[in-house]
């Protein structure tokens, strides 16, 4: 490497590195320790219609009221938010958000382990909670994620986690919420950017198959010895670390996230799940509404990967990404809409463009918000915490100007668990320092 090249990678390791001079105004808030009521503005609860001129009232971190003729506790803070909307938190449902900083970066990816099978690898005890990717994100509204593994056959668990906390165990909703698996390519037919040859991709692909049945198979062993130790209460074995976490597969408390897009990998993953009797969800999706009923059949979700992609054939319409979906609505299956993975969690922050993207190309408007709301948190099993505006749940919100699908809405407040949360980023840091830029150098004009 000549003496150029280590200069200029010495200049973005320190620009990763370096701690903004205003880093700190970003801090979490503390926990509620009064009532909150945002009033007058529309709720949008994601159960039937908005509430014009509603109220919502939370309490210690909870949703106590949610209506028209809200009675509002003695002492409570009290927020106008006449001419807003009020919506449950932006949920994107699959991310590496809090692993990743700078793709080209080395030191600053931490979304994978070494080797192709990890299935004990745990995602959530890897989030970096400064991360400066995490403040812009929910400056437009996402205020929750699924942090994923990737690389390899079995990248290992995922965890849903809320934009705001001092540390990951502050950040971590759900820990655990899906084992990560990359479907091999079902067609030995190389890509358009092959590197190797259909052959050697078809003997790829076999080796990776066997691999993974022999895990399945293997796990499924030592679970079902380990039962049996319980059951007749004898000192268990060695413990195997790779197995213990494929016991709550097993006994399907998790589901296996598959990433697959072709119609083969799909209906190859479904026919796999049904034989090991475990729960499904397919990430991207592409082909999922050319065998949709077979989803539904055996209740298959479908986490689909972003709406701003390219066909992925020659004969395909330029807006068959986008009608994704809205095939999937049509055909009952339930679906929730990805920001996706590429460049990483820098673009998580466009995540209602997606969905706008699906409203603009026959989604209904209201089912595009509820496909980022949720949708999402059904899917990954937090509905009963987040993803709606009800009594009971978490007071994990947004107050805007407008509608979320559109580029012109503003994030005015944002709550998580009924904390105040800073909507201050590197974005409006920067914003802020070049106007004052400008105005200095347009008065030095004068």
């Amino acid at each position: 490497m000549n003496k150029l090249m280590r200069c200029f990678w010495l200049a973005v390791l320190m620009m990763a590195f370096a701690v903004p001079a205003h880093a700190a105004d970003e801090v979490p808030g503390p926990a509620q320790s009064k009532p909150i009521a945002l009033v007058g503005g529309t709720v949008h609860t994601m159960h039937g219609r908005p509430i014009k001129n509603g109220t919502v009232v939370f309490d210690k971190g909870k949703i106590v009221a949610v209506g028209r003729n809200v009675k509002i506790p003695d002492g409570a803070q009290r927020v106008k938010v006449n001419g807003k909307h009020v919506y449950p938190a932006l949920f994107d449902a699959n991310t590496d958000m809090g692993l990743i900083e700078i793709n080209a970066v080395r030191a600053t990816r931490d979304y994978s382990e070494a080797g192709s099978v990890n299935p004990s690898a745990q995602s959530h005890v890897s989030v970096n909670p400064d991360s400066e990717l995490i403040p812009v994100a929910r400056a437009n509204g996402v205020l929750l994620a699924l942090t994923a593994p990737r690389g390899g056959l079995i990248a290992g668990r995922s965890a849903v986690i809320q934009l705001d906390g001092w540390t990951y165990e502050d950040m971590t909703l759900r820990a655990g919420a899906g084992m990560h698996v990359d479907w091999p390519r079902m067609s030995p037919n190389a890509p358009w950017y092959p590197s190797t040859s259909s052959t050697s991709a078809a003997s790829a692909r076999d080796a990776a198959l066997k691999q993974l049945e022999k895990l399945f198979d293997d796990a499924r062993a030592y679970w079902q010895a380990r039962r049996a130790a319980d059951k007749a209460k004898h000192k268990r074995s060695a413990v195997d670390a790779r197995f213990e976490a494929m016991v709550d597969v097993f006994e399907r408390r998790v589901p296996l996230i598959v990433s697959a897009d072709d119609l083969a990998e799909i209906q190859a993953a479904v026919a796999f799940a049904n034989r090991q009797n475990v729960r499904l969800i397919i990430y991207g999706g592409y082909d999922a509404p050319h065998c949709a009923a077979l989803l539904k059949e055996h209740g298959v979700s479908v986490i689909v990967a972003g709406t701003h992609r390219l066909p992925r054939r020659r004969d395909e319409g330029y807006d068959t990404a986008f009608t994704v979906p809205q095939r999937l609505r049509a055909a009952d299956v339930t679906y929730c809409i990805n920001g996706r993975f590429r460049f990483g969690a820098a673009m998580v922050r466009n995540l209602p463009y997606h969905a706008a993207s699906a409203a603009a190309f026959g989604l209904p408007r209201d089912e595009a918000i509820k496909a980022i709301t949720l949708y999402p948190a059904q899917v990954l099993g937090v509905a009963d915490r987040v993803g709606s505006l009800k009594v009971g749940k978490d007071a994990t919100l947004i107050v805007t100007d407008g509608d979320p699908l559109e580029i012109t809405t503003h994030v005015k407040a944002a709550y998580v668990q009924g904390r105040a949360v800073q909507l201050t980023s590197r974005h409006t840091r920067l914003n802020e320092k070049y106007q004052k830029k400008y105005e200095r150098t347009g008065s030095e004009g004068e």
